[in-house]
């Protein structure tokens, strides 16, 4: 399975539902688990983004159709990163050469 990051921001629909917003966790568990994917961490954190996701997803395309899922919502945007375990980027780097 592939590592992914999601960064998570609040919608101006998704702030002023705040109180929904474990329950609409709980959805986006429930969903990408359907999808063959699961969360392996979730933080809420301060700073530039509201929250931060740590997922895995069998490729690109099933993240790519839940993070399309959890927009539809309108109560998030998000921003995907891939993300590298130690041993692929070392052996990234150990093939530059």
């Amino acid at each position: 399975m592939t590592t992914y990051i999601l960064l998570i921001n609040w919608t101006e629909q998704g702030v002023r539902n705040v109180r929904d917003s474990p329950k609409r966790l709980d959805a986006a568990r429930k969903a990408l688990g359907e999808m063959g994917g699961n969360f392996k961490e979730f933080y809420l954190t301060m700073g530039d983004h509201d929250m931060v996701a740590v997922c895995e997803a069998p490729d690109d395309a099933v993240l790519a159709r839940f993070a399309l899922t959890l927009g539809q919502g309108g109560n998030v945007r998000t921003r995907t990163l891939k993300a590298f375990p130690e041993a692929a980027y070392r052996e990234i780097i150990h093939s530059l050469g």
